[in-house]
């Protein structure tokens, strides 16, 4: 069966239609990727116990690089041995029906006999899961998602920075509004991106793994070595990993530090979401025009289109990750009593909300490279609105001690359109100093922008 037939029987469009998308995410969010985090994860725990004094076994330091090599050069035929151990055993042993356990006898395959009673030594399944996990969902985010992250911002600043002067209307609650400038409404969303992306890398600093046996007592371990001090052990051994320590946990390690990059993640995905819909309205508004790929088709019946899909299909993938992200966040902090198994394969699914996070974020980023101003069009439409500067005008005469200087704008503006001479004709007919009526006479929608290019360059000078 080919490639692309396979992408086409996919039951996710993941897996199929965002395949290519979602291959960056393969080394982090797969299966195998979860059976090379395991074997990892026993690897250097096996190494970790030679170095005990206690133990009666040791592994030449010449030695670590051959056993480090099971892992980092571990490839498809070791998944599937690993994988067939599982599900249908081989001639050395039976299915195990266990995946983890699987990875144990898949390791017994790799060292030396002496060795095989130290491998997975007091360990429960959960204390190799809990770290695996934790390593993927940090290579994952910090490798494949935050460079998609920045380049989304860096897309943004470049617009902020090109066009930190071109003058758009606003609208607030879809209303006609004080004008700004384009430049300044993008490095608005730099700005959001700086913050939420700092609340991600935050949360991955805060990642943090435990290696305290059933439940959590150390209870094995110190059966089997009374004098070995098991708690610095393993706080030495998970910190090794990257990880902070997990000092308090049932058999379970609490998942409150997943959670929070769940919920940071969540927050950045809002983020973009909003974006998205802001550049679907300055589309639709014809604020922004979008370059077209020679022979693409926006609309099957409509030749004329170019729809902003991009857009779009990033706001529905962001709308997805989002719901799966608030789903593991509630689900992965519980577990009945000491342990249940219901979150083990929740978090199987952690990859495909992950997946939904990489589509939409380079769904934005290809959008934006798209994107043109249309100058011609926001020029347009500050001057079909000039009751815009009825803000101005109201507060520069409440500058000058006119109590009732908001009702005779409101009066003058309020649900009507007023144009550019009539506002200057009622200026002229006010009471003020002839430099006041100079002052509301040289006001032009254009030009009522306040500091929208100075606030854009807080950004672009970042």
């Amino acid at each position: 069966m080919t490639d692309a037939r396979r992408a086409l029987d996919a039951v996710s469009p993941l897996d199929g239609r965002y395949a290519t998308k979602t291959e960056p995410l393969v080394p982090y969010a797969s299966e195998a990727a979860l059976l090379r985090a395991r074997t990892r994860v026993e690897v250097e725990y096996l190494l970790a116990l030679s170095d005990l004094p206690e133990t009666p076994f040791s592994v030449p330091e010449s030695d670590h690089e051959r056993f480090r090599a099971v892992y980092e050069g571990f490839d498809e035929a070791d998944a599937d041995l690993v994988k067939r151990i599982e599900v249908e055993g081989t001639d050395s042993y039976a299915a195990t029906n266990h995946d983890v356990k699987a990875v144990e006898y898949f390791l017994r395959e790799q060292v030396d006999e002496e060795l095989h009673p130290w491998i997975h030594f007091g360990l429960t399944s959960e204390d190799v899961n809990n770290l695996a996990h934790r390593l993927l969902v940090r290579g994952a985010t910090a490798e494949v998602l935050l460079p998609s992250l920045s380049d989304v911002r860096s897309a943004l600043r470049t617009l902020a920075t090109e066009h930190r002067d071109l003058p758009m209307l606003a609208h607030t609650h879809g209303q006609p509004a004080t004008p700004t400038t384009f430049g300044k409404e993008m490095a608005v969303y730099v700005s959001r991106l700086d913050r939420v992306i700092d609340e991600v890398e935050s949360a991955l600093e805060g990642l943090s793994g435990k290696l305290a046996g059933a439940s959590g007592t150390y209870a094995a371990h110190v059966a089997a070595y009374p004098d070995v001090d098991w708690r610095a052990f393993s706080a030495a051994f998970v910190t090794s990993l990257g990880l902070r320590h997990t000092p308090l946990a049932t058999q379970v390690n609490p998942c409150d530090d997943l959670a929070r990059l769940f919920d940071a993640l969540r927050r950045t995905n809002s983020v973009l979401i909003d974006l998205d819909r802001d550049v679907w309205e300055y589309v639709s508004r014809r604020y922004l025009g979008q370059r077209a790929d020679e022979g693409e088709t926006g609309s099957s019946t409509m030749p004329h289109k170019v729809n902003p899909i991009d857009f779009e299909n990033s706001e529905g993938n962001l709308s997805k990750a989002n719901s799966d992200l608030v789903f593991l966040a509630e689900y992965v902090t519980t577990s009945r009593l000491q342990r249940d198994l219901s979150d083990s394969t929740v978090k199987r699914t952690i990859g495909s909300a992950l997946a939904h996070c990489l589509i939409g974020y380079e769904k934005t980023a290809a959008g934006l490279s798209t994107v043109v101003p249309n100058e011609a069009a926001m020029a347009e439409d500050l001057e079909r609105n000039p009751e815009v500067l009825g803000e101005a005008i109201q507060t520069i005469l409440r500058r000058e001690g006119h109590a009732d200087a908001y009702e005779r704008v409101k009066a003058l503006t309020r649900g009507r359109r007023v144009s550019l001479s009539e506002l200057r004709k009622a200026i002229g007919e006010m009471d003020v100093d002839p430099a006041v009526r100079g002052d509301l006479l040289s006001l032009a929608p254009e030009g009522y922008v306040g500091l929208a290019g100075a606030l854009a360059d807080e950004v672009t000078e970042g």
